[in-house]
């Protein structure tokens, strides 16, 4: 069974970076394509970014093209979204899932949260001067 941890999320002034962290335990991340989500009070969970199996596809949202970056380090079962230039909307919850690689790869296109079967509880992030 996959668990998933999220971590590196806090309280940060606008135009600031976080690097989130994605750890995964119990099974190699390295045969999944990773997700991370982000939810708002009182809005639906949406896609941020996700990164393939090998990190050959990424794809962003369009909110977040530019400032945000995904990667991976399979060695160290970490998956890393590096969040630049965070702006108050960024503020949410946010959430990495996993989902079993497949071909052609799930991450072609933004991520839906109905395509990952594998979820972390989620780090808060709060961007506010």
């Amino acid at each position: 069974q996959l668990q998933l941890v999220e971590s590196g999320g806090g309280l940060v002034q606008p135009g600031g970076s976080l690097r989130l962290s994605c750890a995964a335990s119990g099974l190699l991340v390295g045969y999944y394509d990773i997700g991370w989500f982000r939810q708002a009070p009182g809005k639906e969970r949406e896609g941020v970014a996700c990164i393939s199996v090998r990190g050959r596809n990424t794809a962003y949202a369009d909110s977040v093209k530019g400032r945000f970056t995904i990667s991976r380090d399979n060695a160290k079962n970490t998956v890393i979204l590096q969040m630049d230039g965070l702006t108050p909307e960024d503020t949410a919850v946010y959430y990495c899932a996993a989902v079993r690689g497949a071909y052609p790869p799930i991450c072609r296109i933004v991520p839906h949260k109905e395509q990952y079967d594998y979820w972390g509880q989620g780090t808060q992030v709060t961007v506010s001067s």
